[in-house]
């Protein structure tokens, strides 16, 4: 039995950090080398991060980035990488250099370049036209990066056709909840429509608001799931492939012979030479490794984690402070900064007014000391009456309205700016999905920060990732999550005074932010036409405010920002 001995090194990478990339990838082909792989593979881009967005628009990073590969590439002996890096050759090309004894022996250029969602490829880069099959080893493999193996008539299939064995393909695939499913259905198809094995290396960390779930899969020619990496965590991840048995499964598939009429397109295959040493067997057989699944729930919370951790540690600061009301959201976000950065670096900061009660000061005392992070008490009634005096002037003869009770918030995102600015901290914001799309917050109040970490986790999300959280340890008291949601602006005001119930208002959100479900559409199926109307006019009216937003992680197929992007001066309607 030929046996092919694939590494799949799943990093978390630095955007525009060249060296300390360079590094990570040297680190994890020794380890591949030690592990007896003949191949290790990297993310797409590994090299300069993903995504670089206009960096590759500065002529220095491109040069810097060509200086990295070629030092990477001297520690390639005994092996064969395929590390991800954007490469300058009369334009950019987003691409994967095959690397062997030293050398950079090729370059694959990707062919298909996504520009929806959060992709935005044509902004930077020209597509490739190349359809190389790498003879690695006395093995043929095809190399593609990311969007390319999504097709069913795509690289894969035309180097499949062309004799490819193994299939290594290279990802920067963002997180959204259960985004996996479809990634693993798909290439068990391709594998399986392609008689291949597929090797697919995806990227793991927080990139601003964009998370990397990593769990890199292998695929046997009949489909069958050979490995998986762990979700959201570094790994280098082993997989032995019988080549022996890829061939007898060929020989007995009639499919082939008779495949899509590809034309021309397998004429264009070039046979490339990386290394001609015969494969040499492998040390001791490894036992597949399957990392099991978390469910979406829990899916979900370790990746609003890592995203806070990656985010605050990329940017360069070691502590957060949040506002800690008592309430739901801020309870939340507290939790998932402790378990990102460690109690010791989270400090929580209660800010009552006369308006607050005094549960809520309670609560947000007993969920610092069960997680075990800093708790300030800074009460807001003396800047409160102050500025009330300073603009009694201008308000005189005027009710007490929203104008009043957004000064407290304000007072608020002042009082946390100036400890961030005293010392050297993060401000995490801690409002939710639902409140970012009806604008129900205060710009530069509760808005104001570094950090918006469940800004795409709608409100009944929170309540059920805060239950989850409290089964491995109980952090949150049950007072807060059975209280009715207030923001304690004004005497006995609830959330559901300004807007739908939760449990109503979110799925009629989910319907027109995430699905473009129109007004009409969405009374069709069943909702009642005021409540409807009045979440539409909500959403359409606080654009401007989401513009203005801190960035957070995204968790949903369609986040505010990264996603949904709407003008801001606009006449549609929402129809």
């Amino acid at each position: 039995m030929r046996t092919f001995r694939v590494a799949l090194a799943q990093l978390n990478f630095r955007v525009g950090d060249l060296a300390g990339n360079a590094a990570l990838i040297r680190r994890a082909i020794a380890d591949a080398r030690a592990a007896g792989a003949h191949l290790v593979a990297f993310p797409e881009l590994a090299l300069t991060g993903y995504p670089p967005e206009d960096l590759l628009l500065k002529p220095a990073l491109l040069q810097a980035t060509q200086a990295a590969l070629e030092e990477v590439a001297r520690s390639s002996v005994g092996i064969v990488a395929v590390v991800g890096f954007v490469e300058a050759a009369g334009d950019s090309y987003n691409a994967a250099a095959i690397l062997h004894d030293g050398r950079v022996v090729d370059t694959y250029r990707k062919h298909y370049l996504p520009n929806y969602g959060v992709f935005d490829e044509f902004r930077y880069f020209r597509p490739g036209d190349r359809y190389p099959v790498y003879q690695v080893f006395g093995v043929n493999v095809g190399v593609n990066i990311c969007e390319d193996i999504w097709y069913p008539v795509g690289p894969t299939t035309v180097q499949a056709s062309a004799g490819a064995e193994v299939i290594i393909n290279i990802n920067a695939s963002p997180y959204h909840v259960g985004k996996w499913r479809f990634r693993e259905t798909m290439l068990a198809t391709r594998a399986w429509d392609c008689g291949v094995a597929i090797a697919y290396c995806n990227l793991v960390g927080g990139q601003d608001e964009l998370v990397f779930d990593g769990g890199s899969l292998v695929f046997d020619p009949s489909a069958q799931l050979v490995a998986r990496a762990a979700a959201f965590e570094e790994e280098l991840l082993i997989a032995d492939l019988d080549v022996d048995a890829i061939f007898r499964a060929r020989l007995h598939d009639p499919r082939a012979r008779q495949s899509i009429q590809l034309g021309d397109l397998v004429g264009r295959v070039e046979r490339v030479l990386v290394a001609s040493e015969p494969l040499t067997p492998v040390p001791e057989p490894r036992a597949p490794r399957l990392a099991p699944r978390a469910d979406d729930l829990d899916e979900v919370y370790h990746a609003l984690v890592l995203g806070t951790r990656d985010y605050v540690r990329k940017n360069g600061f070691r502590a957060v402070h949040l506002g800690l009301s008592g309430g739901i959201d801020s309870s939340l976000v507290a939790a998932i900064a402790a378990d990102a950065l460690g109690p010791d670096n989270v400090t929580g900061v209660a800010m009552p007014s006369r308006f607050s009660s005094p549960e809520s000061l309670s609560d947000a005392r007993a969920v610092a000391e069960a997680l075990g992070i800093g708790f300030l008490t800074i009460p807001i009634e003396g800047p409160f009456c102050a500025l009330l005096e300073a603009l009694e002037p201008c308000f005189r003869g005027t009710p007490f309205g929203v104008a009043e009770e957004n000064l407290q918030a304000r007072i608020r995102g002042a009082i946390l700016m100036a400890l961030s600015n005293k010392f050297n901290t993060l401000v995490l914001t801690t409002g939710n999905k639902s409140e970012l799309a009806t604008g129900y917050a205060t710009l530069y109040g509760d808005m104001a920060g570094g950090f918006a970490v469940i800004k795409d986790v709608p409100k009944t999300l929170v309540y059920r990732l805060a239950r989850r959280r409290n089964e491995r340890s109980p952090v949150i008291p049950e007072r807060v999550l059975t209280k009715a949601p207030s923001a304690e602006l004004r005497p006995n005001q609830r959330d559901e005074d300004s807007l739908p119930p939760y449990p109503l208002l979110d799925p009629i959100l989910e319907l027109y932010v995430e699905q473009d479900r129109s007004p009409e559409e969405i009374i069709a199926l069943g909702y009642d036409p005021t409540v409807v109307a009045q979440v539409v006019r909500l959403v359409d009216r606080s654009e401007y405010k989401r513009r203005q937003a801190p960035p957070g992680v995204k968790i949903t197929p369609r986040a505010f920002g990264r996603d949904r992007r709407l003008p801001i001066s606009n006449a549609f309607g929402g129809s």
